[in-house]
């Protein structure tokens, strides 16, 4: 056995010099004999017959050198199961994700509604969309920094206090400078929507995990369909003002309940706070009315197929609570690691796919009242009145706002039968079949039925790249790589009022259609190009781990 303790030595040096999670520091609780006999145990079973072409986890029955079994964070949410305690976060982030929706949607109300109240050109109405997106990137790639060095909780809370103080205020606005300021500061705090997704992603368990996340982003739809609503009531009789005001309210619930929210164990384990974890764990399982696992807790703890222990493992298996925290990682590290060997082409591939969600979903919005509002100008048809278009927009908004029931329900049909890869460029080609014929101009019904069509698969696709996103990183980069795919993703909703309203609004309505059928079309062909499908695949801790190769 005198051979362990240089061999410790090296992977402690190296431990040092990895970036994020993919180590801890090593040795500092100087307890080699028992490591390294526990090591040695593990790998010669490997050895003797249990070995296989892939890296394995430890389950419980795997010993310690003192008869204690070990479990992962993984292991310990199947045992407790999906109870009471999940959907009280669910119900938490939920609002959280109603209140993005809102203030997303109520932009396709706003902007036409401010334009005829300042007289400002249709760049200037589109302008009124495109800072809330470059807000978005903004945020959506520092909040990500942010909750993988200091937790998800701090990341959320920042974002809800942003979002509902600047949307607010943008109510008040006395000018179209400052709407645009404050609609810009409402834009970085809705960034932080990965945060709560990544957030309540771990603590889902792997098994229904796909079921519960459509359930979760099926809350978005219920927000858009709440604020159609809400602008129907309003608009006509307060105006936009008041539409600004009453929308930003349900982030406010977010920093009523922040108190009683709990730390992600996954995070927690992470950073070598064990214990913390444990407790999370222990408060799941007494509102679950479930019991834990017996033995300890130990985070991502792996074995290469050589036999030898991971650093994770190394460092999770000299304290039953080690307490030791990996260093924070810089933007430009985080970034740099998301472009690793093992990480660069999901994450191009994902780039490219947000790019296109979001630039089609927003399109199709912002179509939806261009193509209502637009149409007597550029077609030689009979005027309408004012109040008539007003309601005919109301209408035809909150018509395709529905179509995002059949949307979610067909991803929750789909995500965990089929698969996320298969479901995703599936209805991606079928929304190209939607929008071919509004190439030419067609009848005010059948463009309403078609983009009724095209706006159940994109929330289809939506939905599901939101599951597939997170279950990609491994936990210490997460809600990095989810943050950075959003922020990329938000280029393309500041470019599609460009194209949805300047182009439409041109009388380009073919060249606008035909512009969109590409964006899906090459969307679709990126997600068949996928590494790997992410279906019933338990989540990874650290950036070495092999759940996260193919």
């Amino acid at each position: 056995m005198n051979y362990c303790g240089p061999l410790f030595r090296i992977l402690s040096e190296r431990a040092y010099q990895m970036v994020g999670s993919c180590a801890q520091p090593i040795l500092e609780h100087r307890e080699e004999t028992q490591t390294t006999s526990s090591s040695s145990n593990i790998a010669n079973r490997r050895r003797s017959g249990k070995a296989s072409s892939q890296p394995q986890n430890i389950n419980s029955s795997d010993q310690m050198e003192g008869g204690s079994p070990v479990y992962t964070v993984d292991e310990a949410l199947s045992s407790l199961g999906f109870g009471k305690f999940q959907c009280l976060l669910l119900a938490y982030a939920g609002i959280g994700w109603v209140a993005e929706a809102m203030e997303m949607m109520l932009l396709s109300f706003v902007g036409p509604a401010v334009q005829a109240k300042w007289n400002l050109s249709s760049q200037q109405e589109s302008l009124i969309t495109s800072v809330v997106f470059a807000g978005m990137l903004v945020g959506a790639y520092s909040w990500g920094i942010v909750s993988d060095n200091y937790g998800r909780r701090k990341g959320f809370i920042i974002t809800a206090v942003v979002t509902f103080g600047a949307g607010f205020l943008s109510a008040f606005a006395p000018n179209y400078i400052s709407l645009i300021i404050l609609r810009c500061l409402v834009g970085i705090g809705l960034g932080g929507g990965p945060v709560l997704a990544s957030w309540f992603l771990e603590f889902i368990p792997a098994l229904n995990r796909g079921t519960w996340m459509v359930v979760f982003t099926s809350l978005w739809t219920l927000g858009t369909i709440l604020e159609a609503l809400l602008a129907w009531f309003v608009m006509p009789t307060l105006g936009w003002r008041w539409l600004l005001a009453l929308s930003s309210l349900p982030s406010s619930v977010l920093l009523f309940f922040y108190g009683i929210t709990p730390e992600s164990p996954r995070f927690l384990c992470m950073k070598g706070r064990t214990s913390e974890a444990l407790d999370v764990l222990e408060k799941v399982a007494r509102v679950n009315q479930t019991k834990l696992p017996l033995g300890l807790l130990v985070s991502d703890h792996k074995i290469e197929p050589d036999g030898k222990c991971t650093p994770s493992e190394v460092t999770h298996l000299l304290s039953k609570r080690s307490e030791t925290a990996i260093p924070e990682v810089g933007a430009i590290n985080s970034l740099l690691m998301l472009l690793s060997p093992k990480l660069v082409r999901s994450t191009l591939l994902l780039w490219v796919v947000f790019f296109g969600n979001a630039f089609s979903y927003y399109g199709l919005v912002l179509l939806t009242s261009e193509l209502s509002s637009g149409r007597s100008k550029c077609m030689q048809t009979t005027l309408h009145s004012e109040n008539s278009q007003d309601a005919n927009l109301y209408r035809d908004v909150l018509i395709t706002s529905l179509a995002e029931f059949p949307g979610v329900l067909l991803s929750a049909a789909t995500v965990d039968r089929v698969g996320r890869k298969l479901s995703m460029s599936l209805m991606f080609f079928i929304s190209c079949i939607f929008l071919l014929p509004l190439m030419f101009h067609q009848s005010e019904a059948f463009t309403t039925s078609l983009l009724f069509g095209a706006r159940i698969c994109i929330t289809g696709t939506f939905t599901i790249i939101f599951i597939y996103a997170p279950e990609v990183y491994p936990t210490s980069v997460r809600t990095t790589g989810f943050g950075v795919a959003s922020s990329v993703g938000r280029i393309g909703g500041i470019i599609c009022p460009l194209v949805a309203v300047g182009m439409v609004d041109g009388c380009h309505q073919t060249a606008a259609i035909v512009l969109f059928l590409i964006v899906m079309f090459v969307s679709g062909v990126c997600v068949l190009l996928f590494p790997f499908e992410t279906k019933g695949r338990e989540l990874s801790d650290t950036c070495d781990s092999s759940k996260i190769l193919p």
